[in-house]
């Protein structure tokens, strides 16, 4: 009876007990709810726990069979069980919101194996390809922002390499979370996923789609650009020939079709050492002609007064010249040695402004009030003809580049098995069952080969155009954007000077994003308004 009774008493506490912390749990839910948290059940608990104990177990016996025949701690991060400072493909991190992020196990085959490392680049590969991107044919019209900035514009020059390469590295920053040990894990691959990382738990897309909104802008006008900068040089190129600008550009265009049979950048790519060659070829031969004439130079002209009205273009001018940040952790990702990648920002961005500064300075002072949009138009007739069918030829084998890159993110955040809409895409597959193009796919690819050219027709100012761009989707990327992710996403570990760095920035390239965009507009109007020409 005894034995009975104190039962039921044991009964009753018990049941007591679990009410009591049943509603203390469901307060904590509701609070961490309000505050955008989701709080895990007892069953995704266990789960976890479970996932812990497997990825601990699974990780250290990777380390064991994988570290030894990688050299170990020498690619960079010390980042257990990963290759080259990421994480092993379908390893798991867990947030702070509690939620699990696993990858998709694409580095194991069927029967559990790694697959082949992918080859990876050396930091002096990696900083060639950084180079290529900021010290590309767009240099050609920082004579111009000289032309309305003076000294203000060669100290912009030089501000502009030194923000766009700390915000390069703070976004790389941002790409790692430190694991239960404090050690740094690559735990995002992308620009976007640490947009959707800055949104989320909220809107967890909505980061993704405004970054993918601002790379297609961004590159789609660097492809008009390349269409107009090609009519541009054939038109001056050839002043006698009865052809319009407009009529050179369709040729290029034309030339340019086939890019939309692409279907990947391994033929492009045996062109790129093509393109070097010719930039190189083309700034000797400026400089060289610019030195000729050094005993004429008007240093008198070069003063801190500046264009109140065009200035802000050429702030957009500069900032489009320095963009490299949309390709940034691709390429530190496939870095052999990722600690390395501050050092390669380093002498890269160093380099681009001595050269673009001196570049900028020389041109102006040979030509003074009279450089035009394109510096190259200013050289003499039979100099001119061979630097413009160069930059005409890098031009076109420049294009591919950035209008591949324009349909893979077209493809991945609208169409159906593309790699990053999956089921969400609302448009179905471009793409067969075999891989092959569809019809109505390659019409899409042709249609924007002919919309470059539609704007490279009705819109055929370069300078306007390029600084329109840089002060629209260049300022974003490379000011702003990684300025506030890196304040969201490091916060707690970020010193005061950070914090100041950041804000600045981001309040600055506000200013000149916004002064510049509307600037470029209002010379658009007034170029059409007063038919204008570069």
């Amino acid at each position: 009876m005894a034995h009975l009774i104190r039962h039921k008493i044991s009964n009753k506490l018990t049941n007591a007990a679990n009410t009591v912390s049943d509603k203390s749990q469901a307060k904590v839910s509701g609070v961490f709810a309000r505050l955008g948290f989701q709080a895990a059940t007892d069953e995704e608990g266990l789960g976890f726990a479970d996932c812990d104990d497997l990825d601990y177990d699974y990780r250290h016996g990777m380390q064991m069979d994988v570290l030894p025949d990688d050299g170990g701690g020498e690619g960079g991060l010390p980042l257990e069980g990963s290759e080259e400072g990421g994480e092993l493909d379908g390893d798991s991190h867990y947030q702070r919101d509690g939620t699990a992020v696993r990858r998709r196990p694409s580095g194991l085959k069927t029967g559990g194996s790694l697959e082949e490392d992918k080859p990876k680049i050396t930091s002096w590969e990696a900083g060639w390809n950084v180079t290529n991107a900021i010290q590309g044919m767009f240099v050609l019209g920082l004579p111009y922002a000289i032309l309305h900035g003076g000294y203000l514009g060669l100290f912009l020059i030089i501000f502009a390499a030194v923000v766009c390469c700390y915000t390069g590295k703070i976004l790389i920053a941002c790409l790692y979370e430190e694991n239960e040990d404090g050690v740094l894990v690559r735990v995002r691959d992308s620009y976007v996923d640490i947009a959707n990382a800055c949104c989320a738990p909220r809107f967890p897309a909505l980061g993704g789609h405004v970054v993918n909104v601002a790379q297609i802008i961004e590159l789609v006008m660097t492809c008009i650009l390349y269409v107009v900068v090609s009519g541009n040089l054939m038109y001056n190129s050839f002043p006698g020939l009865p052809v319009s600008q407009k009529a050179w550009s369709v040729v290029a265009t034309v030339a340019l079709l086939p890019c939309a049979f692409l279907k990947n950048l391994k033929s492009v790519s045996k062109f790129s050492l093509l393109c070097t060659v010719a930039h190189i070829i083309i700034n000797v031969l400026v400089i060289a002609y610019c030195l000729s004439r050094a005993r004429d130079w008007a240093w008198e002209k070069v003063k801190f007064y500046i264009d109140v009205k065009k200035f802000p273009i050429s702030i957009g001018i500069i900032v489009f010249s320095y963009t490299s940040q949309i390709f940034l952790p691709s390429l530190e990702g496939n870095m052999q040695k990722p600690k390395e990648f501050h050092c390669m920002m380093d002498w890269t961005h160093i380099s681009a402004c001595v050269l673009k500064g001196l570049f900028a300075l020389v041109a102006y002072l040979t030509w003074a009030d009279a450089t035009k949009e394109v510096i190259t138009d200013n050289l003499p007739s039979t100099i001119r003809a061979v630097v413009n069918l160069f930059l005409v030829s890098k031009a076109l084998l420049s294009y591919p580049l950035p209008f591949f890159a324009a349909v893979e993110v077209l493809e991945k955040s609208m169409f159906q098995g593309g790699g990053g809409g999956g089921g969400r895409a609302s448009l179905p597959n471009c793409y067969g069952p075999a891989g092959q193009l569809k019809s109505w796919g390659l019409g899409l690819r042709v249609a924007l080969v002919v919309f470059t050219l539609l704007m490279a027709i009705f819109v055929p100012h370069f300078a306007l155009l390029m600084g329109l761009t840089g002060s629209l989707t260049g300022a974003s990327l490379c000011f702003l954007l990684p300025a506030l992710f890196h304040l969201k996403l490091q916060w707690r570990k970020l010193l005061w000077h950070h914090v100041f760095f950041d804000v600045a920035i981001f309040v600055i390239g506000g200013i000149c994003a916004i002064s510049g965009f509307i600037h470029s507009v209002e010379g658009l109007i007034e170029a059409y308004r007063y038919n204008l020409h570069d």
